[in-house]
């Protein structure tokens, strides 16, 4: 039993008692149903907001290294996370680690018997948060818990001193066969540049900890398949350098260097070790879409031949292994898959697709099974998805739990990848989601991404898409040019395209689908976060003929701002970003002021008259809040039909439930209003 010192909140579990009350034997082939415990409301007219905004009642689950456990990660009505472990032989639960005023966040087993966990606290908004995320360990049956790294927790459990808050967890399986793990520890210098990143391992009975040799000014840190530090990835200004840990003489050396934003022909990103040792990275290797490759370590030549290429995508993915073989790889297409190299798991991914056809179907293996079971993460576009066991001996499938059971697939919007050609001839992918009510003259929101040099979206369930279907919109999802994901060419075409050939990109999707006859092109609205409120803000400036109003929440509205910043508003940009990225990606401050000032939602709101809904939060490092109050003075100036909300604490993007279920009812009054879906008001 843990002390509980005045002040402080004893983790994990108060007596054995308490434990005991909380387990409870499985029944039936469900071997757990904590997701699914409350009965679902009748079917209603419409879902609640509320349904599609609240946090997943289940977020995670890992098979222990033997398979003759799993550990889940379980709430219920926004109740807080637990971590609980299933006896998969005794059909048992028993919850190991739970806490009064904390979340359970990232969990993973150390080895057959422990695991080790982090926390966050998801009843508070990041501007409320004082404390670091901690890092426990405790074993399966939930005894000998210890607290290894500080975060605002104070738990009297040995006379060990705690890391502090500034470690966190390295999340990198390696063997799972110690009682060690490693996190890393960032460092800052005073005026927020990011120096270094140590790397330290530590054990998790006993809490004693070493700081790992590091070859220079490291930014990341990579292990072999051992669990052995192997690769160490630096940054110099626009240079990028990966260097190796040779186990034969134990020396680093440089393995490569390339520019960091620019990039070339050579750069390579290190993805994973193989259980032999080989090194897989993903590299464009002359051509238009990176692939999977290996790299030879004693020439430093990339593979000829890829291992996995896709068509029309680039990689993105990682291995499947056990301890000691490699039995396929993840990829993502348009949708997330496994490409399995082992005849065995090709046999149970059919046996597995067999009973559950209707939806994605990725399996998991542990890394040193002893009984047959592996886990199973599924999904659709209709379906947020759940977790399953199966049982490659007995061929059934155990359903464990779901992750948004109130969600009813029969109820939700079909989602499609499409492409239209924009007026330059490239060819454009975008995500159409489509209600129930047909695909036919309907009123539709374009969603844009931001980023924005990301990739916006895959084959899935997306709560926004979502939740705007089911009140009666087509959603429209354009993957712009800029947009990761899709090769090089696309990418690069996005390069200093702010408000030009990216803007026109998605004009021209909303063009299609007028021209399909999938919406009416009276009942249009563009909206977006981030990247996307810049984009709202830009449509609206470029193109008011199609769209009858604008909702951009988080959103940039002058790219002058992202380089200075605002008066007492902390930016998260680093200054390396500004000085060699954003001049290549975005436009140079100088060389390029005359455009960016013509695509500048602050210096052409005058030219903004349609209907306009602004969020922003009070948090925000990323796009201060200084980006939205200089927008909105200067847009009132001639538009009177401007909504703007702050949310107190947040940051970045909504994380409480309260401020989702609240901003997405305002969007839904805001459109019902401007273009009219199925309905306009709805129940929380």
């Amino acid at each position: 039993m843990l002390s509980n010192p005045s002040g402080a909140i004893a983790p994990f579990m108060s007596s054995p008692s308490r434990l005991a009350a909380r387990a409870f034997v499985l029944a039936g082939a469900a071997l757990f149903a904590v997701a699914a415990a409350a009965q679902s409301p009748a079917p209603a007219a419409l879902p609640p907001i509320a349904d599609f905004f609240d946090n997943p009642a289940f977020s995670g689950a890992e098979l222990s290294p033997d398979a003759r456990f799993l550990a889940v990660k379980v709430a219920y009505n926004n109740s807080r996370d637990r971590l609980a472990v299933i006896d998969l032989a005794a059909n048992t639960i028993k919850v190991v680690a739970e806490f009064a005023e904390r979340d359970v966040n990232r969990f993973e087993w150390v080895n057959k018997q422990r695991l080790v966990l982090d926390t966050t606290d998801r009843a508070r908004a990041p501007g409320e948060r004082r404390h670091g995320s901690g890092l426990f360990a405790v074993n399966r049956d939930g005894s000998d818990p210890r607290q290894l790294v500080s975060g605002g927790l104070s738990v009297q459990n040995s006379n060990t001193k705690l890391l502090d808050a500034n470690h966190f967890l390295l999340t990198q399986m390696g063997e799972q066969n110690s009682d060690y793990v490693y996190v890393t520890a960032p460092k800052w210098a005073d005026t927020g540049k990011h120096e270094y990143t140590n790397l330290m391992r530590i054990n998790t009975l006993t809490g004693r900890s070493e700081t790992l040799p590091r070859p220079g000014a490291t930014f990341s840190w990579m292990l072999d398949s051992k669990g052995q530090p192997r690769v160490a990835t630096m940054y110099n200004e626009n240079r990028e350098s990966v260097h190796y840990l040779d186990p034969a003489d134990g020396t680093w050396r440089q393995i490569a260097s390339f520019d960091a934003y620019a990039g070339g022909k050579d750069v390579f990103t290190p993805l994973e070790f193989g259980p032999d040792g080989t090194l897989y990275i993903t590299t464009q290797a002359g051509k238009d879409t990176h692939a999977l490759h290996t790299f030879d370590l004693k020439t430093g030549k990339i593979s000829a031949a890829p291992v996995l290429a896709l068509d029309g995508y680039d990689f993105s993915g990682n291995l499947v292994t056990t301890h000691d073989k490699l039995l396929g790889i993840r990829y993502l297409s348009d949708a997330r898959a496994t490409a399995w190299l082992d005849e065995g798991m090709k046999k149970v991914q059919a046996q597995v697709d067999a009973l559950l056809p209707s939806t994605v179907n990725l399996i998991d293996v542990a890394r040193r099974a002893e009984t047959p079971w592996v886990m199973v993460r599924f999904y659709s576009d209709r379906d947020p998805g759940g977790y399953a066991l199966f049982n490659t001996e007995t061929g059934k499938l155990n359903p464990i739990g779901k992750t948004h059971p109130r969600i009813r697939p029969a109820e939700m919007a079909t989602q499609e990848l499409v492409h239209y050609t924009a007026r330059d001839g490239l060819s454009i992918p975008a995500w159409l989601t489509v209600p129930k009510s047909g695909r036919k003259n309907q009123p539709m929101v374009v969603l844009v991404h931001g980023g924005p040099y990301v990739r916006g979206g895959d084959w899935g369930w997306s709560a926004d898409a979502q939740f705007l279907a089911s009140r009666g919109y087509v959603v429209l999802e354009p993957e712009y040019r800029g947009s990761t994901g899709y090769g090089t060419k696309h990418y690069r075409a996005g390069w200093k395209q702010w408000g030009l050939a990216m803007q026109n990109d998605i004009a021209d999707g909303t063009r299609w689908a007028a021209a399909q006859g999938i919406a009416d092109p009276k009942r249009v609205c563009i909206a977006g976060a981030s990247y996307g409120g810049y984009a709202t803000l830009m449509g609206l400036v470029n193109d008011p003929d199609l769209y009858q109003c604008g909702v951009n929440w988080v959103g940039v509205t002058d790219i002058g701002l992202m380089y200075t910043g605002g008066a007492n508003y902390f930016s998260d940009i680093s200054e390396d970003y500004k000085k060699y990225g954003m001049p290549v990606l975005v436009g140079d401050q100088v060389k390029d002021a005359a455009q960016l000032k013509a695509t500048s939602p602050i210096a052409q709101a005058a030219r903004i008259k349609r209907p306009l809904l602004l969020a922003y939060g009070a948090a925000d490092v990323r796009v201060p809040l200084y980006h939205g109050k200089k927008f909105l003075a200067a847009v009132k100036e001639t538009n009177p039909d401007v909504e703007f909300i702050v949310y107190d604490d947040e940051a970045h993007g909504w994380t409480l439930p309260k401020n989702r279920i609240d901003f997405w009812s305002k969007v839904e009054t805001f459109l019902g209003r401007h273009i009219g879906g199925t309905v306009t008001t709805s129940t929380p």
